[in-house]
């Protein structure tokens, strides 16, 4: 353990060892560093018993991070440091102390889908309509209450609507079922350390002196009941210690309160603050930049990233003509990087939305440029958008079996699994589609919906089909009532997809739903790049907290898309937004690009919105102002060759998948077999990655 290799906070930090102490780590200051040389400079300088620290972060992976670092420093006598997560550390204490409140030794922990089935059962027998009172909503308003410590007999003094009386009665028999069952959930494994904690005094003490010292890493994220175990734990000795950067606090949508943090001196007479603001990982322009746009928080504490990097590249800011043009001067750029030489790895690709990655995707699989979407799943095979394009292929082809199982019951329609076991096997004995052999109950109506989207087919676009479907078969309103982060999410990629619908549109004219389907089976059937690490990774800004990259593409930099525009109505709304955008900018070590454009269809609908206020906060000598000409056609001409043709039986060899053989010809969109392990693809007629041989 070598004190002398820290800069002069980060030594303060780690030999203030007695007292609360506030560290506030700055993006990239070495906070991770602090907090394991500060662990081992107490168990080898000031000989502390390894197993009265306790050091608590927010997943899983920074708790073995952390440790493998602990015990590498010290040894095995690192295992005997309690280091983990707020749940995990939950979860010790009533494993102690489960009989206290009445538990057996043998509890259960319920997760999510465990805990909506509770709640489905308990609707079921209070005779709660599930399709006026969606289950998930009523989930997530309890587990929202037991953050916020309260039980059902607290919630009672809330409710003040139809709902929250629905969600009263579910909460109540809710409690009563886990507990006779012997079963707590998630959200108890903080709630009742707490209620412990609060009706028995000694077992508290006992814990306090346990852990004489206490750590805790990302603190701006802590939610109330997070916050009080840590003041229970610490109130004796009051030797805690949190790192945090409340600049960086943007999970309020999940309970996170970014002012406990903000009030740590407050809790604790006597804090001492020390401000880590020397940056490691990025350029002073990049920095600079940051600073510019977090100044403009009024809620934060006062400090100034600053490095003894190099001044290093000005930001690209490239205003495109529309989304298409926006993905492409992106996948232009990529293919400099890695002329240049530079890893697929050390290049990231960050956005606001989910739903923004699709054109991004679509282009570099044009493209043959290697990516992975973290946070979420590949947008086409997102549950809600393969829900959304079986309805399509349903519609345009009844005998799709596949597709008829996988939405029959999508939304829940109350066709039960031995109706559908039924039908298959009546199908399978007739010799027909199990849509020809439905004759009667929910499933007839369910066969009527369809018959009747089908004759909306004759004269509706797709986009106005799309709208249709979301209307009529209750995807929107089922993801609608949710009220939960995930149903906005999906609501938002179902809307996404008229984007898709109406580009296909503008570029083709009337298509067909068939032509249509054979185009969206062209991105979606290109072998997806997920065990190859040298990638460009897609993916949110939130997704993207705690990671780096040399290479960051900023896209969607617009108004009321970032700033998002549900946040468009308070102080505090945009300045989580505003901290959101200083997380990605000091996600960058050498080379950030900005970019958004003039026109954007958004939900199917085109969009003119002026660039990003974030962008005009940051000083001029900052950016590198470029506005071309469209590049669409010219890359469009460098990878599609449209003069070629092709016949059913053509040999053909791509870059990818190898030698194979012409077996269907449509529009623009060739069919071809591939040898093993390939099978059948796809292609754009004319792609550059595929070539005739004779």
């Amino acid at each position: 353990m070598d004190i002398d290799v820290l800069n002069e906070k980060q030594k303060e930090a780690v030999l203030k060892t007695e007292g609360p102490l506030l560290v506030l780590a700055g993006a990239g200051s070495g906070k991770t560093k602090v907090l394991t040389t500060r662990i081992a400079y107490l168990i080898r300088e000031k000989k502390v018993d390894p197993s009265s620290i306790l050091a608590i972060t927010f997943t899983n992976k920074a708790a073995k991070e952390m440790k493998y670092r602990i015990i590498g420093m010290l040894g095995p006598i690192g295992y005997s440091i309690m280091i983990c997560t707020f749940h995990s550390f939950g979860l010790s204490i009533l494993k102690e102390q489960y009989a206290l409140l009445g538990y057996k030794e043998n509890f259960t922990i319920l997760d999510s889908d465990d805990t909506l089935t509770v709640v489905k059962k308990i609707m079921k027998e209070m005779n709660i309509d599930s399709k006026m009172y969606n289950p998930k909503a009523i989930r997530n308003a309890i587990s929202s209450a037991k953050n916020e410590l309260m039980t059902a007999l607290d919630y009672e003094k809330y409710v003040n609507s139809d709902f929250s009386e629905k969600v009263l009665k579910v909460f109540k028999l809710y409690e009563q079922k886990l507990f006779h069952n012997n079963s707590i959930d998630f959200d108890d494994l903080l709630v009742l350390p707490i209620t412990i904690f609060r009706k028995h005094p000694d077992i508290l003490k006992a814990y306090q002196e346990r852990y004489f010292y206490v750590l805790i890493d990302e603190y701006q994220d802590t939610n109330e009941a997070q916050y009080l175990l840590s003041k229970f734990i610490s109130a004796k000795y009051k030797n805690i210690c949190v790192v945090g950067d409340e600049s960086q606090a943007i999970y309020s949508w999940r309970g996170a309160n970014y002012r406990n943090i903000l009030n740590f001196e407050k809790d604790y007479d006597n804090a001492e603050v020390i401000l880590l603001e020397e940056n490691y990982r990025s350029t002073q322009t990049i920095l600079n930049a940051a600073n510019d746009v977090i100044k403009n928080n009024t809620e934060r504490k006062e400090k100034n990233l600053w490095t003894t990097n190099e001044e290093g590249l000005k930001i690209n800011y490239h205003r495109a003509y529309d989304e298409m043009d926006e993905a492409y001067y992106v996948a232009r750029e990529i293919k400099k990087l890695l002329e240049e030489g530079i890893s697929k790895s050390e290049i990231a690709v960050l956005y606001r939305t989910n739903a923004q990655s699709r054109m991004m995707e679509e282009v570099l699989l044009r493209e043959n440029i290697p990516y992975k979407v973290v946070g979420s799943v590949y947008f086409y095979n997102r549950k809600e958008i393969k829900d959304l394009i079986s309805y399509l292929k349903l519609l345009y082809n009844e005998y799709d079996d596949t597709s008829l199982l996988r939405v029959i019951n999508t939304p829940k329609r109350g066709i039960g699994l031995k109706t559908i076991a039924d039908l298959s096997l009546k199908a399978t004995h007739e010799q027909k589609s199990i849509y020809e052999v439905i004759d009667h109950g929910k499933e007839l109506q369910f066969k009527n919906l369809i018959e009747s989207l089908k004759k909306e087919t004759e004269h509706l676009s797709i986009t106005e089909l799309v709208e249709v479907i979301l209307e009529k078969t209750g995807m929107r309103k089922e993801y609608e009532s949710e009220k939960s982060l995930e149903g906005e999410v999906r609501l938002e990629n179902l809307e996404e997809f008229k984007s898709i619908t109406k580009t296909f549109e503008q570029e083709h004219g009337i298509i067909s739903l068939r032509e249509f389907l054979d185009e969206i089976s062209l991105v979606s059937d290109i072998e997806e790049h997920k065990a190859n690490d040298d990638v460009v990774t897609l993916m949110t800004i939130h997704s993207a907290k705690g990671l780096e990259f040399e290479n960051v593409f900023l896209i969607g930099m617009e108004e009321n898309l970032f700033p998002h525009t549900k946040y468009e109505c308070g102080k505090s709304e945009l300045e989580e937004e505003r901290r959101l955008c200083y997380v990605a900018i000091t996600r960058a070590k050498k080379h950030l690009w900005f970019l958004n454009a003039k026109k954007r269809l958004v939900y199917g609908m085109d969009a003119s919105n002026p660039p990003s206020r974030f962008i005009r906060e940051i000083r001029e000598d900052c950016l590198l102002k470029d506005e071309i000409e469209p590049i669409v056609s010219k890359d469009f001409s460098l990878n599609i060759d449209e003069n070629i043709s092709y016949s059913l039986g053509d040999k053909v060899f791509h870059e990818q998948y190898g030698s194979g053989v012409v077996i269907d010809i449509n529009s623009s969109i060739v069919t071809i077999a591939f040898e093993y392990p390939y099978g059948v693809k796809k292609m754009i007629k004319g792609h550059k990655s595929i070539r005739k041989v004779s």
